[in-house]
């Protein structure tokens, strides 16, 4: 009898710790299903009535971040900076123009993608023509040769969207590539198309759906440089990027 007890109150135990799982289990998926209708909501919905030609993150309950560091010590951190210097590019509409320049630069009032990339880090103080022409060169010197160039040449490496993508592979934090995930994309990211095609800045302005903007030079054909296009383009985002000054950048840079 003492046995019967004991295998019924073990059972009845058991049953109880099966309910307590199903419980936990049921508890926990309804969370996930809440929150992520919550976020699909997010995405449709900005968290304010008023209909604007565009939005900013906070406007669907987002902050912006802020990088920690101010290379160039003028009291605005490096992601601003580089937003700043795309927005300033934006504005003066360069012409697209892509051909070689003795001294690398071409003037303001023309260039390409890459150039872009070039003009919005500078505003942060880096010079990613110097940057570049340095890592060339030591990755020639221990024979890694990570750009897969034979002969250098300083006035147009920094230039090409391919070796651009190698340096930010090498020396800036890798963010996801889909511009679902709200909040991911910030304003001064680099965001490069088709692998190597193509290379733009992330701007602070975003549509009614979430979707960034992006500033950028592709053709004579933009009526602006800043254009709510990545849900139209049939460019794929194949790479995202932050950039900022970091112990292997420093490295570089006092190399």
């Amino acid at each position: 009898m003492k046995k019967k007890k004991k295998l019924k109150i073990k059972k009845e135990v058991k049953k109880k710790f099966m309910f307590l799982v199903i419980g936990i289990l049921l508890v926990t998926i309804s969370c996930e299903v809440i929150n992520y209708l919550y976020h699909i909501e997010r995405k449709i919905t900005p968290n304010t009535t008023e209909k604007k030609e565009y939005y900013k993150l906070y406007d669907f309950g987002f902050i912006y971040n802020q990088s920690t560091s101010d290379y160039n010590q003028n009291g605005i951190d490096d992601y601003t900076d580089i937003l700043n210097g795309a927005k300033k590019v934006a504005k003066i509409n360069p012409k697209y123009v892509s051909k070689y320049y003795d001294g690398g630069y071409p003037p303001e009032s023309e260039g390409t993608s890459a150039d872009l990339i070039v003009w919005s880090l500078k505003e942060a103080g880096y010079d990613l023509k110097q940057l570049i022409s340095k890592d060339i060169k030591q990755t020639q010197k221990t024979n890694e040769n990570t750009y897969n160039i034979k002969i250098r040449d300083d006035n147009i490496d920094f230039r090409r969207i391919t070796n651009q993508q190698i340096f930010f592979d090498r020396y800036a934090k890798k963010i996801t590539t889909d511009i679902n995930e709200i909040g991911s994309f910030q304003p001064g990211d680099i965001i490069i198309f088709d692998y190597n095609s193509h290379i733009a800045i992330v701007s602070d302005k975003i549509n009614k759906n979430g979707i960034p903007y992006i500033i950028h030079l592709h053709d004579d054909k933009q009526k602006s440089k800043e254009e709510d296009i990545l849900e139209t383009t049939d460019m794929a985002i194949t790479d995202h990027y932050r950039f900022e000054y970091n112990e292997k950048l420093e490295k570089l840079i006092n190399s």
